[in-house]
């Protein structure tokens, strides 16, 4: 069976420079090379307002989103590759899933809005790789992973992806072994579609 996989570059610059495009490009390959069909997208690319009231979420989005949105509903699974900024994910790449979750593409309200949701994203599996300069044990340990735990409670278990896993990569910066010891974990990743 040919797995669907929908790939997403959350790095807000998505030139090729950035090694969350490296990691993406890695994953990608690797998926492409076991026939594996990948859609991939650089949220980066994509110029969106920030979502300021709460009734936005009920309106369709921009029609720019369709394929990104045809290619998620279509997906068994979705990896997002992203960098930590300021403790969480890049703004840029927040406004896109906000976007992406109007008009009840991930979650549809129940007619009488008593009850749990209406999870539209079940049967699809989920992996978040998150890159920092701050060592990965220290995110971890002493900072609780809490907004990686937030992002895969938050938006992708609420909608219903499951297992929901994660790769952490620390000490980007530190040195370029380091970096092809990354690149072979994520190429493995791609590998399993996992």
């Amino acid at each position: 069976m040919i797995r669907k996989v929908c790939l997403l570059n959350a790095h807000p610059d998505p030139s090729p420079e950035r090694f969350c495009s490296a990691l993406t490009d890695a994953y990608e390959e690797a998926a492409l090379e076991t026939g594996c069909r990948v859609s991939r997208f650089n949220l980066g690319e994509l110029e969106l307002p920030a979502l300021d009231r709460a009734e936005d979420f009920l309106t369709p989005p921009d029609l720019m989103l369709n394929p990104l949105r045809d290619a998620m509903r279509d997906a068994d699974h979705v990896t997002m590759i992203f960098p930590l900024w300021l403790g969480g994910l890049p703004a840029k790449s927040r406004t896109v899933l906000e976007h992406l979750a109007r008009g009840g593409f991930f979650l549809d309200q129940n007619k009488e809005g008593a009850g749990w949701p209406t999870q539209k994203m079940k049967g699809k599996s989920a992996r978040l790789i998150v890159t920092m300069g701050m060592p990965g044990a220290a995110y971890k340990l002493l900072f609780g992973a809490h907004s990686l735990k937030g992002l895969e409670s938050g938006m992708f278990k609420i909608s219903g992806f499951g297992p929901v896993r994660h790769s952490v990569f620390g000490l980007v910066e530190s040195s370029p072994q380091r970096r092809e010891r990354m690149l072979k974990a994520v190429r493995n990743l791609g590998r399993l579609a996992s």
